[in-house]
């Protein structure tokens, strides 16, 4: 049986600053084997009109989650984050703090899990109905 919690997969995400004006949305490609988790994360810099992106490194452990967000230069970016939050037992939200220099705020991230037996079950319904005529 697999693990609901593993974060392999895309995420939709969002980070504000509880003080100043550091507020934006972000793209995650995760990558979870053995509690290791590695990906992408790539983010709109509204300033310049380019795209930030970043490496993730971190752990997952339960529903702990860690992990560092190392930008990689393009949209003149370098420095990195350090995050923390925990994933909820379906394995479709994170919520959490992030760390950088002195300054802090939270983080959110989702996605949508698919079962493959229930969309095989719609397919078979859509064909039966689709077949009446």
């Amino acid at each position: 049986m697999s693990d609901p919690q593993d974060l392999t997969g895309v995420w939709y995400g969002h980070y504000s600053a509880y003080a100043g004006h550091e507020d934006n949305g972000f793209i995650a490609l995760l990558e979870e084997r053995h509690g290791a988790v590695t990906g992408t994360i790539t983010e709109p810099d509204e300033a310049s009109g380019s795209i930030r992106k970043a490496r993730v490194m971190g752990q997952r452990d339960g529903a702990s989650l860690r992990f560092t967000k190392q930008y990689d230069g393009s949209g003149g970016w370098t420095h990195a984050v350090r995050y923390a939050g925990t994933v909820d037992a379906d394995g479709t939200l994170v919520m959490g703090s992030w760390v950088v220099e002195g300054l802090t705020g939270a983080f959110d991230m989702t996605r949508e899990k698919f079962d493959a037996e229930a969309l095989e079950d719609e397919e078979e319904v859509e064909i039966v109905l689709g077949g009446q005529g």
